[in-house]
């Protein structure tokens, strides 16, 4: 699972704190050695600071996890029937009545519709059955000493620790996912530090065995990145066949009602006038078709995959009654390889693609898009093995 590891977070939870001193690579024991000086220098007793390090270990399968995250170079109509079944579904529902309190809680202080957090539930631990075994403060500190993002990942080692302190956090017994996520919603200790709340009122949060607990505290992260309370996330439309392609992508915003004159049609229900939309293709203009509301943005927050995100507020939707989409005929897509030579191709032509890994992530689709348009085709932001022949 691609980790939810944003930059907000981390500077909301640490924006006080001393900066950051600890070097990344290097023999592992001397990074935790200046891990624990570190920690010291912090204002934390020697003695917890000891216990808390005592069975610090480097994790060889979690970096072999964090390099193999396939699975979001699926196309969308792939990925999303991947993770979506009825079975889930109706598990879903099942759920929103079980904890139907604490949903109701939920929408009535941060807003957040219960079918947002039930996706997020399904998605990272089908409902809490499968939450990652990898040691929690081995996985953070396996990552922080690697020198690819020590930045993300050195802060987390730090709220682990404060955690400690508060009896929520136990560095030989606390699992959870390979990118040092935690519970039933998959939380970095920083987003529990600062959004975790005793939802079942024992004294302490306890996000992989106390599901109030975890969907409360989701619920105020949420809330904390900018969910805005009563608002839809995403809509599926339907599109005319002579529509700018050019206009759609997260980088272009109108009303509903400019989209309707336009000929953007609501599938299903109306478009929600008022706000600033947006219209994504994950396919092209031949696939699937949806309207972002601003709170689709929020999800981003969450995970950084355009595929994951896309899928978990369809997801949403769907836990609340909106009907399956309908996935047209698209054209044929990129493989990951046939992908990472387009992105290289596109780098070469002095485009930002981020990292050349094979996904279709939003800059790579603004530069197909932007490309198309020069190209003189179709600007709808999806490359085909026309498109890759045509470089």
């Amino acid at each position: 699972m691609l980790s939810r590891l944003s930059a907000l977070a981390v500077i909301t939870a640490f924006g006080a704190s001393p900066a950051l001193a600890q070097s990344c690579g290097g023999s592992f024991s001397s990074f935790v050695d200046g891990l624990k000086n570190e920690a010291v220098q912090r204002g934390h007793e020697p003695e917890t600071v000891d216990r808390f390090f005592a069975n610090a270990r480097k994790d060889a399968a979690v970096l072999k996890a964090d390099r193999a995250q396939g699975v979001f170079q699926l196309p969308f109509v792939d990925f999303s029937r991947r993770l979506i079944s009825q079975n889930r579904i109706n598990k879903g529902r099942a759920m929103g009545q079980k904890y139907a309190s604490i949903f109701a809680k939920i929408e009535n202080k941060y807003g957040v519709s219960r079918g947002v957090l039930l996706a997020f539930w399904a998605f990272e631990t089908d409902y809490g059955t499968f939450q990652g075994d990898f040691n929690t403060a081995n996985a953070l500190m396996t990552l922080a000493h690697d020198c690819r993002r020590p930045e993300l990942f050195l802060p987390q080692i730090f709220a682990a620790l404060e955690l400690f302190g508060k009896g929520n956090f136990d560095p030989t017994r606390t699992t959870g996912a390979w990118a040092g996520e935690i519970g039933m919603v998959q939380m970095l200790p920083a987003d529990i530090l600062e959004n975790g709340i005793d939802g079942d009122g024992d004294g302490h949060v306890s996000l992989k065995t106390s599901a109030p607990d975890a969907l409360l505290s989701g619920g105020k992260m949420l809330s904390a990145l900018g969910w805005r309370k009563g608002e839809p996330w995403l809509q599926e439309v339907t599109m005319p066949k002579n529509f700018d392609w050019s206009k759609t992508g997260l980088n272009h915003s109108a009303s509903a009602h400019d989209w309707q004159n336009m000929g953007v049609q609501a599938r299903g229900g109306q478009l929600v006038d008022g706000l600033p939309s947006s219209i994504i293709l994950p396919q092209g203009r031949k696939g699937p078709a949806f309207l972002a509301y601003p709170n689709f943005r929020v999800y981003f927050e969450w995970n950084q995959s355009f595929t994951y995100v896309l899928t978990a507020a369809y997801f949403a939707n769907r836990l609340e009654g909106a009907r399956v989409y309908n996935a047209g005929t698209p054209d044929t897509g990129l493989s990951g390889v046939q992908m990472k030579s387009l992105q290289k191709k596109l780098a070469a032509r002095g485009y930002d693609v981020g990292k050349v890994d094979g996904i279709l992530g939003a800059k790579t689709r603004s530069a197909v898009q932007d490309l198309q348009t020069k190209m003189g085709l179709p600007a709808d932001a999806w490359p085909t093995p026309s498109l890759l022949g045509k470089l």
